[in-house]
């Protein structure tokens, strides 16, 4: 098991493979079991106990995607934001992806 807290996110120009089903099961193993797989995304649910809070989250987030150079999509409401992962460039997910989750979950945020 590596520790995916330790990396960096990297540049994969576009043309480099996605995962495979097998490396995305076990980059799965080192993360949240919150972080649920959807074709070629990661998400994570939050709840929170109020809109300020959830605000506070995706903040957090916001800083860690620009520390990383990887952004994710956000949807924000009143008691919860949503975190989702992909790869643009390939088409799918990427270490770059479970490297991001493993650092939210370090940071405690839900």
């Amino acid at each position: 098991m590596t520790d995916l807290t330790a990396k960096s996110c990297t540049d994969l120009p576009k043309g480099t493979p996605s995962l495979d089903d097998d490396a995305v099961a076990r980059l799965k193993g080192e993360i949240s079991g919150d972080w649920t797989v959807d074709g070629g995304s990661l998400t994570r649910r939050y709840k929170t106990k109020n809109f300020a809070q959830a605000l506070m989250l995706v903040n957090a987030v916001g800083y860690l995607a620009e520390q990383e150079g990887h952004h994710p999509d956000i949807s924000l409401g009143w008691g919860y934001a949503e975190v989702s992962f992909t790869t643009h460039s390939v088409e799918g997910l990427s270490e770059n992806d479970f490297i991001c989750a493993a650092k939210l979950d370090a940071m405690g945020l839900g």
